[in-house]
């Protein structure tokens, strides 16, 4: 200390015109006795005269406290008493020591000299120099020099010493972010090696899982679990996991929220376009049977058949085929209010011409017959009635079905994980099964009439085919309910597409592939002769019979 003050008595350029001076007392590490040295240089007489400053030098402007704590805060508490000022003290540690090994520093000036404690910070703020060792000393506008600690690794010696190595610094002199450097490749944790003792009894958990405290152990000591359904974790050693927001789901790892993925019956999809290629296919078919009968409209076979009727029963399977095509493709407003309530008229059309075609069958029969009442019946108004009472019924149930509860499209994020199934919500599902009824229903009494009347003479009879066309169709629509009921997303749209297409392509098919037949390739058979001649034998018969 000594040393110090002297050099910087002899250095003009620290403290210029300013002259140090000093006291020394030994503690011996005893709090009475620091204190007993402390009350002289307070009350200026060796014999320390309590609540008395009679010092008549210099005041006293700075006081380096003992090392220890316990003894230097004894002496802060008796300078409170004085009315000395804001004590600093540095506590020191095994590993961390002050650089020039000096102990702490307590800068005390009386509060009732300004001048005095002016004129030191004043000349304090100006110290900024180097000393002999190249060291940069300044102090703070505290009047605090630089904190400058050297960090000490003990490490344990061959025949069981301990061995204090320097292994870095901290020094605040240093830019921000560089005040502490460790040299680890000094550090010694272990006589096995140099990899430092774990701290934690638990591994760190990665992202996609999270902490759970053990019960009664201590919080270092934890278990990672996997984040729940729909919750990730980002970092490592989350304490909790969070859920994705709307539109989002966890990736597989569960570290991350991806957008979920979109799934639609569209004309890109593998399923989808297979389905269009299919009613792509049904309704060419259909406009096929439609150009044979249109240009062999005037042959027996074609006549027979009620040719109005035939044309407005394909007209309407055409239609029903390429209303499948509505299903298809991302769900719009005008798609999901059109595609059950269109699909669900033009079928009723279908099977009410069947119905109306196979009542028509049953006439002409017995209107043959000799004194028969049912000739008043063979006008034309019969199928026009039958049909239309029919379409009627269904689209008040459509149309009610419209405007109580029209369907409409939506995003479903619930019906699957990680996945937005973009559907039409029907709004109403009993107008859906009520419509599906009525459809049902119709057809169960066609398939009857057709039954009945499926052993009728051939010139007249269309029933056995008929009845092909509407068990074909029964078959389908049952088939239907279950898979429609066990199916979500593109394949419950894809049940009701495919049930669409090969219901209305079995009633083409079975009522009017046999007559394409005989017209295309067996014309010999459409002839009026022909048709008499099937009509006389048949009366023979049911007179033998």
């Amino acid at each position: 200390m000594v040393f110090a003050v002297n050099e910087i008595n002899q250095d003009p350029s620290i403290l210029p015109n300013t002259t140090l001076g000093l006291h020394v007392y030994d503690t011996c590490l005893i709090t009475r006795i620091a204190i007993e040295g402390c009350l002289p240089m307070l009350t200026g007489q060796e014999r320390a005269i309590l609540n008395y400053q009679c010092n008549r030098r210099s005041p006293i402007t700075a006081i380096i406290g003992e090392l220890s704590s316990t003894v230097s805060m004894s002496i802060a508490t008796l300078l409170g008493l004085y009315r000395y000022p804001q004590v600093s003290h540095y506590s020191t540690s095994p590993l961390l020591n002050n650089k020039a090994e000096f102990p702490s520093f307590f800068r005390t000036i009386p509060s009732d000299d300004s001048q005095a404690q002016g004129l030191l910070l004043h000349y304090m703020k100006k110290v900024h120099f180097k000393n002999k060792m190249e060291e940069e000393i300044f102090f703070d506008r505290y009047g605090n020099p630089p904190a400058i600690y050297d960090v000490i690794n003990w490490q344990p010696g061959h025949d069981g010493s301990i061995h204090f190595v320097k292994v870095g610094t901290f020094d605040t002199r240093e830019a921000s972010g560089h005040e502490l450097y460790l040299n680890k490749s000094a550090f010694q944790w272990t006589k096995q090696g140099k990899e430092a003792p774990r701290s934690v009894c638990s591994e760190s958990c990665i992202p996609g899982y999270h902490k759970a405290a053990r019960l009664g152990q201590p919080v270092c000591c934890y278990d990672c679990i996997p984040c729940a359904e729909g919750e990730v974790s980002k970092k490592r050693d989350s304490s909790k996991c969070l859920p994705c927001p709307g539109g989002q789901w966890p990736n597989e790892r569960r570290s991350d929220c991806v957008p979920k993925r979109l799934e639609v019956l569209s004309y890109n999809d593998p399923l989808g376009a297979a389905l269009t290629a299919t009613v792509v296919l049904s309704s060419f078919m259909t406009m096929m049977f439609l150009c044979i009968f249109i240009k062999f409209q005037d042959t027996p076979i074609v006549k027979a058949n009620n040719r109005n009727l035939t044309y407005l029963l394909l007209g309407a399977l055409l239609i029903s085929s390429l209303c499948a095509l509505f299903f298809i493709g991302e769900p719009q407003s005008i798609t999901c209010l059109l595609r059950h309530s269109t699909f669900g008229i033009v079928f009723v059309i279908c099977i009410s011409c069947v119905l109306a075609k196979t009542l028509m069958v049953v006439i002409a029969f017995n209107a043959t017959k000799p004194g028969s009442k049912m000739r008043k019946w063979l006008g034309p108004w019969v199928p026009i009635v039958t049909v239309s009472v029919c379409t009627l019924i269904q689209a008040l149930i459509s149309g009610s079905w419209l405007l109580l509860c029209p369907p409409f499209p939506e995003k479903n994020m619930t019906l699957k994980t990680g996945v937005i199934i973009l559907q039409c919500n029907e709004c109403s599902e009993t107008a859906f099964w009520l419509m599906l009824g009525y459809m049902g229903l119709l057809t169960c009494v066609s398939f009857l009439v057709a039954f009945l009347a499926r052993k009728l003479p051939d010139s007249f009879n269309e029933a056995k085919w008929i009845t092909f066309s509407m068990l074909v169709f029964l078959s389908v629509w049952l088939s239907f309910i279950p898979g429609y009921l066990s199916t979500q997303g593109k394949y419950m749209v894809a049940v009701e597409v495919f049930s669409i297409v090969s219901s209305s392509a079995g009633i083409a098919i079975c009522i009017f592939l046999p007559k394409c037949y005989i017209i295309l390739l067996r014309p010999d058979l459409n002839t009026r002769e022909q048709l008499l001649w099937k009509k006389a034998s048949n009366n023979k018969k049911e007179k033998r019979i």
